[in-house]
């Protein structure tokens, strides 16, 4: 492997591209998390301020480091000055995961939010307990799983929960969004240089906020500094005491299946750098993802810490490593001094979000044209438990708007409308192993490795049978997972009945 003695720099103009776009992510999940924290859990701004956010602080800032430098030495060792490093942040999916179906429901039956705040430190400590265990294992599943398996899991989050989520968000405030939207794809797709070589996505968030306060979108009286520095605070007596109570235990089949979807989601965007260029080794990328967990729980945040989507993006945008430092330090800041309603008041989210909409996009097409052109039917297979995730979601949102939700309203009422919600529950729970094993089975068929296919379907019978994917409960506090052996039978079944078929005809090709 060739290496250079001349150290990559730090910092290049095209890191603010991607500081600026994953700046904006980190930002929507730190809104999420006072929002939802202070709004629905009723958690006091102490423990928002005080610990959770300087908790985050930490794990955030570190990562960030820690990935830079992985960068870093990938550029020394490969001789190469175009190596990006693995964007780092909050999990969204166990964000929404630990408020609803852990901390919501203890507080609706304790009425205590410093409670929830303490099981949900447990739960993020052995989310990262997981992910630590998951590195020793991660690169063995990676060599036996097809490139078209792990990327087509990714594109369907990013054609979903990240492209239209924030394609909504653009078209539902045109007059400030769609202009930066359009630079950034001037700069992005085009490669058209900005004036004075500014960076696009620096000039993009510039007329948005420039358009954002001459359109009277946002508010002067909200213009005010808030600024508190909270220092982290070692929060191990808290997590202890919510370890050694047996009531965790409850919320078990939340933390395990969060833990290792986020070890396959780490291990999917490790696939997505590889295929960009970029070959980072699987066990120190994993292994420091859980160490960030853990430490953020022992510091007082709730919520793990994950490699994020989005590095072929962040690539294509030009980004090196000096944008995820960048990033560490900002959101650090804001973290330890509370002042993330300030710069909320200055800059509005939809001047920014259409970066992220560019990264969605890159992602989608990064699985079909990082993977052989045979294998694109496997690829396209794979997006549709995504579909069937973000589906539910907005049916769940559109009742809960309504003032009512799933369990109130009953599944037979949509059966009546024609509407297979038992269906789409079932794909949505468990989708990204589904989405792996669909699309695997798929590129299987495609090969005419009939074995193979067979084997993966004998895994989906067992994912079934222990309620890993397809089963589920509606319960009043919502849609949870149901663990256990055949948590899903006729699920087991039909997979079992799949794989007797692949193996049957794979016999007879093979006697031809």
């Amino acid at each position: 492997m060739a290496q250079t003695a001349t150290p990559p720099p730090w910092f290049v103009r095209k890191d603010l591209d991607g500081f600026f776009g994953l700046m904006i992510d980190n930002l929507i999940q730190l809104i999420l998390i006072v929002g939802l924290c202070r709004g629905l859990i009723g958690l006091p701004d102490s423990y928002i301020f005080g610990k959770i956010l300087p908790g985050a602080a930490i794990s955030i800032l570190v990562g960030n480091f820690f990935y830079a430098w992985q960068a870093r030495q990938l550029a020394r060792q490969s001789g190469r000055d175009d190596v990006t490093a693995l964007p780092y942040g909050i999990n969204t999916v166990s964000l929404f995961a630990f408020v609803f179906f852990i901390m919501l429901p203890i507080v609706q039956e304790t009425k205590d939010p410093v409670w929830a705040w303490k099981v949900g430190l447990v739960a993020c400590f052995l989310n990262g307990v997981i992910e630590i265990l998951g590195a020793f294992v991660a690169e063995a599943v990676r060599r036996v799983t097809p490139r078209a398996a792990l990327l087509s899991a990714l594109s369907g989050i990013a054609i979903t929960f990240i492209a239209m989520d924030f394609t909504f968000k653009i078209f539902a405030q045109p007059l400030v969004a769609l202009v930066p939207m359009a630079l950034i794809f001037v700069a992005y797709f085009s490669h058209q240089k900005m004036p004075l070589g500014l960076p696009g996505g620096m000039v993009a968030i510039a007329v948005g906020t420039l358009l954002g306060w001459s359109l009277g979108t946002m508010n002067a009286q909200a213009l005010t500094l808030n600024w508190s520095l909270s220092l982290p605070a070692f929060s191990g007596d808290s997590l202890w005491e919510a370890l050694v109570h047996p009531a965790f235990l409850n919320y078990f089949s939340v933390i395990l299946p969060m833990g290792i979807f986020n070890v396959v989601g780490s291990l999917q965007n490790i696939e997505s750098a590889e295929a960009a260029g970029d070959r980072y080794k699987t066990f120190p990328s994993l292994m420091a993802n859980g160490i960030g967990s853990v430490v953020a729980a022992l510091f007082g945040s709730v919520f793990p810490t994950t490699i994020y989507i989005g590095h072929p993006g962040w690539k294509r945008l030009g980004a090196r490593s000096g944008y995820s430092s960048l990033n560490g330090i900002f959101i650090g800041f804001l973290c330890l001094t509370g002042t993330i309603q300030s710069v909320l008041g200055v800059i509005p989210l939809e001047a920014g979000i259409g970066i992220l909409l560019y990264i969605g996009i890159i992602i989608v097409a990064q699985s079909f044209q990082e993977t052989p052109k045979e294998h694109a039917p496997a690829v396209a297979l794979g997006l549709v438990p995504a579909l069937a995730g973000w589906g539910l979601m907005m049916v769940e949102t559109g009742v809960r708007v309504a003032g009512k939700s799933l369990y109130e309203v009953g599944l037979g009422k949509f059966s009546q409308e024609s509407v297979a919600i038992h269906g789409m529950i079932s794909l949505e729970r468990g989708f990204i192993f589904t989405s792996m094993i669909l699309a695997a089975i798929g590129v299987a068929l495609i090969e005419r490795k009939f074995a193979r296919a067979g084997m993966w379907s004998v895994a989906a019978a067992l994912f079934s049978a222990l309620g890993i994917i397809h089963a589920y409960e509606l319960t009043a506090g919502g849609i949870t997972s149901r663990f256990g052996w055949m948590a899903a039978p006729e699920f087991f079944i039909a997979y079992l009945a799949v794989a007797g078929i692949f193996f049957l005809i794979g016999y007879f090709v093979e006697r031809e």
